[in-house]
């Protein structure tokens, strides 16, 4: 079965079980999954149960589609993620992003959990993304082109939506939601960058670091869809203070600014 047939299989998969067609998808980083336990109305469907769909293996993603409402507005949150370094090629993590589209999404908000590389943010920082540098080494692009989604050489000069950058941030002004705004380098992991590599990712202008996000974010730009990007500052990157990173400081930070992060979250929807 090539890539075609499996996310075609798993789209119709997913429409026979709901009756919602949301345009606005959500998918949660580590620790910022219980998002989806406000939406109204939900049916849940575990990846589990979705023909050929990855499956998560890192604590605190859940691996899940919640339908439901929220703001007035139908949506679809995506409780979790498969990385990069959980040992799949790119163009089976990012399955999710296209099925999405398959299935009617026109706009994707992405979240994770990031490490701090500009020197004036600190844990708990909420930065919306304005761009990215992909330092992965790899690209889900890669391979034979998915006609039906969209072109061979896809621009990606606006992939994160500048008008909708524009409305979030007079939004979460309005609400007084302190939002930074910067560039998020991904990292393939999984273990932490060294502090020379921080230091260099900081020179090529990265503000966060983290090991997710990109991948779907170029799949959702080939696919046509708005994007919107918001990493949470859990933790500073390596060698900015004297401690080592572990992966349950990027959990209890996320718990920590969970209220202020789903006021964000209601104010992108409000945009969308």
């Amino acid at each position: 079965m090539n890539l075609q047939d499996k996310i075609t299989a798993a789209a119709e998969y997913v429409l026979s079980k709901i009756s919602l067609r949301p345009t606005i998808a959500l998918v949660l980083g580590s620790g910022l999954g219980d998002y989806a336990d406000t939406l109204e109305q939900c049916v849940k469907i575990p990846y589990s149960e979705i023909p050929n769909f990855p499956q998560p293996t890192v604590e605190g993603h859940t691996g899940a589609f919640v339908f439901g409402v929220k703001e007035g507005k139908q949506v679809v949150v995506a409780q979790g993620r498969v990385h990069y370094y959980e040992g799949l090629p790119m163009q089976e993590i990012t399955l999710p992003v296209r099925v999405l589209a398959a299935i009617g999404v026109k706009t994707l908000v992405l979240t994770n959990a990031a490490g701090g590389v500009n020197l004036g943010y600190k844990p708990g920082t909420l930065m919306l993304i304005s761009d990215h540098i992909n330092y992965s080494g790899a690209n889900p692009l890669i391979g034979p082109n998915l006609d039906k989604f969209g072109p061979r050489f896809p621009d990606m000069s606006d992939l994160y939506t500048r008008d909708l950058r524009t409305a979030i941030k007079e939004t979460a002004a309005a609400r007084n939601i302190p939002l930074e705004e910067g560039v998020y380098l991904m990292y393939s992991g999984p273990n932490y960058e060294t502090p020379a590599e921080i230091r260099a990712f900081r020179t090529l202008g990265a503000d966060a670091v983290g090991m997710s996000t990109v991948p779907e974010a170029l799949v959702a730009g080939h696919s046509g869809l708005q994007v919107v990007g918001v990493s949470c500052i859990t933790n500073m990157a390596a060698g900015v203070l004297p401690v080592k990173l572990n992966h349950a400081e990027v959990v209890e930070t996320a718990n920590r600014v969970h209220d202020l992060f789903h006021k964000l979250v209601d104010a992108i929807l409000q945009c969308c």
